[in-house]
């Protein structure tokens, strides 16, 4: 055999390869291809009552990666701290940890949601297991909320009451759980 003849029967049999398998072509018993699951929580269910207050967000909404959606729109029904986060943005992973901590501390009383800024999710859901962070968060690859907000630096740290009403935010990242947590007793009147 030749090695141009090698070349083509190689060929034939790498297109064939493919084809084979169980012999059952029939379509419903294909397996779909699924997304991995997140290590982030899903995101909580919202009341249907809109966001009121003198200053809101701007009414977007967005998917979570660990399931539900979180719609800006909507009141959260308890108050919120919502953190505006991306894997690119070097002060984030010295904040995102604090938050977790956070968040741990203030459950049932603060609601601690993550808001992935202009990322992809890989590198989101690894920088999020690299932090230990659990709580939940929402994904704005293209960075909508940012652009409705004029930002182009994070992190940014939103603090809405529980009717969904804008009352603090904080520019830039808290240097400690302590400090959120004064940041949350002085504008939601949460005392943790």
């Amino acid at each position: 055999m030749t090695a141009r003849t090698t070349s083509v029967a190689v060929a034939v049999l790498l297109l064939a390869l493919p084809g084979c398998g169980s012999g059952d072509d029939d379509a419903d018993t294909a397996v779909p291809a699924t997304t991995p699951a997140s290590a982030l929580d899903a995101c909580p269910e919202q009341p249907a009552a809109a966001a009121t207050g003198a200053a809101l967000l701007p009414a977007l909404a967005f998917d979570c990666p660990g399931g539900g959606s979180l719609d800006l729109g909507r009141a959260p029904g308890q108050p919120t701290v919502l953190n505006l986060w991306g894997s690119w943005c070097p002060p984030c992973r010295e904040e995102l940890p604090l938050i977790q901590e956070f968040a741990d501390g203030a459950a049932g009383q603060v609601r601690v949601m993550g808001l992935i800024s202009k990322d992809g999710r890989p590198q989101a859901e690894s920088f999020a297991a690299d932090a230990g962070v659990t709580f939940p968060n929402a994904f704005d690859a293209e960075g909508q909320l940012m652009t409705e907000l004029g930002l182009n630096a994070l992190p940014y740290t939103y603090f809405l009451d529980a009717d969904g009403a804008l009352v603090h935010t904080e520019v830039g990242p808290v240097s400690s759980a302590e400090e959120l947590r004064a940041l949350v007793a002085e504008y939601l009147g949460v005392q943790l």
